[in-house]
């Protein structure tokens, strides 16, 4: 895998830090100090204490959501449990981990791979697993991936997919025969990524109408979705908008866009066995479909996402 075909996903762990770097961590020094709800400052390089377990996220809602997840689900199991939210970039997160602040991060093991081994092309979720496994720094390590996975998608517009008869259940090959009516709408850059038009022609044999250039699976694309401005288009596949516009998804049965399972990165020596269990458990539960509905429920529901992860954890049985 080259550099110009990294995963959307690596992209968008990134997004704004560049924007908001100093904004943000002004304020995350200045709200974020150690408090009741057991938050405590992202950018401190202080190790937990003791028996506790540090559980850190990303700068992106559904990071914070999953480390929600991960931190109450081993808070079920009796084990002391502080947050580092909203921390920034994989850069930053990485070095924490590595030095012992953060005990647990969610990550997503195809974006994690490109990070660590951007030539890396696994052809499996256990390939690529081993893969980052053989990069990671010797204190780190994954726990087992979960099947949902947030990765990019070749998605139709409600009216499209009812005019050719194509449902969730449907795959990109299905487009074989209509691409060429179709117009589909992406990042410029998905113009010459194998994880693009290059390998949905190569991989899939489509050939579209035309390309739009849009962002990476953002508004510009939703919009131009539900305007029929273009009929196909790359979003992300726990956007709350697929629900909410009622976009179907087509199945990449041939993997084009790679593995993005939802994977917990973990500092070894933090974490007993009974925590290991308890964040592999969640791994068991959660799928992609799931993730998309508590993805929704944050984002457009403007739902607390402790409050949401709690209440998932309770369905699925892994509450106390």
């Amino acid at each position: 895998m080259t550099s110009n075909t990294l995963p959307s996903r690596s992209i968008r762990t990134y997004r704004g830090v560049a924007a908001v770097a100093l904004a943000a961590t002004t304020a995350l020094l200045a709200g974020c100090s150690s408090s009741d709800d057991g938050k405590s400052d992202p950018l401190s390089d202080s190790k937990a204490s003791g028996d506790t377990v540090v559980v850190g996220s990303n700068n992106f809602a559904e990071s914070t959501l999953l480390a929600d997840i991960y931190g109450e689900a081993l808070k079920a199991k009796g084990i002391k449990v502080t947050y580092k939210p909203n921390i920034g970039s994989r850069e930053t997160t990485y070095g924490l981990l590595k030095n012992g602040s953060i005990s647990v991060l969610p990550e997503y093991n195809g974006a994690l791979l490109a990070y660590l081994d951007p030539k890396a092309t696994p052809k499996t979720v256990e390939e690529t697993t081993k893969a980052v496994e053989a990069k990671l720094d010797s204190k780190l390590t994954l726990l087992d991936p979960a099947e949902a996975q947030d990765k990019d998608t070749v998605t139709l517009n409600a009216a499209t997919a009812a005019k050719y008869n194509l449902t969730e259940k449907s795959s990109i090959a299905d487009l074989k025969t209509i691409a060429k009516d179709l117009v589909i709408g992406a990042s410029p850059e998905f113009q010459t990524r194998q994880q693009g038009l290059v390998g949905l022609k190569s991989v899939y044999g489509l050939e579209f109408k035309s390309f739009k250039a849009l962002d990476a699976g953002g508004a510009l694309t939703q919009a131009a979705l539900k305007k029929n401005s273009v009929q196909a288009g790359d979003i992300f596949s726990t956007d709350p908008t697929i629900t909410k516009e009622k976009f179907v998804v087509l199945q990449d049965p041939e993997n084009l866009f790679g593995f993005e399972n939802v994977q917990p990165l973990v500092y070894k020596s933090a974490l007993n066995q009974t925590a290991t269990d308890a964040l592999n458990a969640v791994s068991a539960k959660l799928d992609t479909a799931a993730l998309l509905d508590l993805d929704t429920q944050v984002q457009s529901g403007n739902k607390d996402p402790l409050d949401v992860a709690q209440a998932w954890l309770k369905k699925v049985g892994l509450s106390s």
